[in-house]
C-alpha cells in the first residue's frame, strides 16, 4: 500500500567533481541517465509523489532524462554541497505537498539500494514527529525518513557537505533504525573506480526473496 502523505525527496544535484565533472544524474545506467533509475527505485518502494533536486548541467538533465509526474527542483546553489539541495528539496515539499507528512530522502548514486530499502524504511512512518534511517550492519545511512515536524530543524542545519547529519546526530535518540544490509549495497559512486558498480548494481536479496 502507498501512502500520499509521503512523498520521495531524491537529491540529484551533485557535479561529480572527482569523477571528473560528470554530473551524477546523468551517468550512464543500463543505457538510460542515473536518475530514472533512482526515480524508479523511490516509485517501486511506495512514492508515488517524488520530487528530484538538480543542479549541475540541470538543462541537459531534464532534455536527456524521461521523469514524468516528478516535480522538478532547479538548485542554483548546488555547488555550496548537499545541504543546499535537501534545503531546496524540502522547501518544495512545503510548498507542492501541503498535506505530507514525511519525506522520504534517497541520493542519486546508490545505485545499489532497491525498493526493498526504500519500502522498509517508508513502512517505518508514524506520524509527523516520525525519523528513520535505513542501517547497514547497524550503522546508519540512506534512505532515510524525515517527518514533516522536523524539516524546520533539519534546514536551518543543512549546510555544506553535512545534509541532515548534524541534525540527526542531534537527535539520535529519536531515530528509528531499519536493518537494510541484507537487501541493499549502500556504496556511492564517487570516483571513476566506483563506476564499475553501474550496470551491474543490483540490492542483495536475502535468501527467502531469492528466486
Amino acid at each position: 500500500m502507498t501512502n500520499p502523505m509521503i512523498a520521495g525527496l531524491l537529491l540529484a544535484a551533485g557535479g561529480g567533481r572527482r569523477l571528473g565533472g560528470r554530473p551524477k544524474a546523468l551517468l550512464d545506467h543500463r543505457g538510460r541517465p542515473l536518475v530514472e533509475h533512482a526515480v524508479r527505485v523511490l516509485r517501486e518502494g511506495g512514492c508515488t509523489r517524488v520530487h528530484v533536486v538538480l543542479g549541475a548541467d540541470a538543462d541537459v538533465v531534464r532534455a536527456k532524462a524521461s521523469l514524468p509526474g516528478c516535480v522538478l527542483i532547479d538548485n542554483s546553489d548546488w555547488a555550496e554541497g548537499m545541504g543546499s539541495s535537501l534545503r531546496a528539496g524540502l522547501a518544495s515539499l512545503r510548498d507542492n505537498e501541503a498535506e505530507a507528512e514525511a519525506a522520504l530522502v534517497s541520493l542519486v548514486d546508490q545505485p545499489g539500494i532497491g525498493p526493498e530499502a526504500i519500502a522498509r524504511v517508508y513502512a517505518a512512518h508514524r506520524s509527523p514527529a516520525t525519523l528513520a534511517a535505513a542501517a547497514y550492519d547497524g550503522e546508519r545511512g540512506h534512505p532515510v525518513l524525515f517527518g514533516a515536524d522536523h524539516w524546520p530543524g533539519i534546514a536551518a542545519s543543512a549546510v555544506g557537505d553535512r545534509g541532515a547529519r548534524a541534525y540527526l546526530k542531534e537527535h539520535a535518540g529519536e531515530i528509528t533504525l531499519v536493518e537494510c544490509g541484507d537487501v541493499a549495497r549502500a556504496y556511492d559512486i564517487d570516483t571513476p573506480a566506483d563506476l564499475i558498480h553501474l550496470d551491474r548494481a543490483e540490492p542483495r536479496m536475502s535468501p527467502m526473496n531469492q528466486e
